[in-house]
């Protein structure tokens, strides 16, 4: 997969410490993930549905947008 050119910050980004966020961009059959303090560091990339499957697991373990926060560190 080539470098995607159409990242987008988390809709629960705001002011402050909440502009430090997972980023995301897709392709047709790729999705990719990255931390936005360092958008030139490394990206974790997964087959589209992979990556659903990712979210998935997170969900059933991270039941808020908090929680996951907290799991990121």
């Amino acid at each position: 997969m080539t470098a995607p050119d159409n990242w987008r910050k988390s809709s629960y980004s705001g002011e402050g410490d909440g502009n430090e966020c997972v980023e995301i961009a897709n392709s047709p059959t790729h999705t990719a993930i990255r931390d936005s303090k360092t958008p030139a560091s490394a990206t974790l990339t997964f087959p589209t549905g992979a990556f659903a499957t990712f979210i998935g697991a997170l969900k059933a373990t991270h039941s808020t947008v908090t929680d996951f926060a907290r799991f990121r560190g």
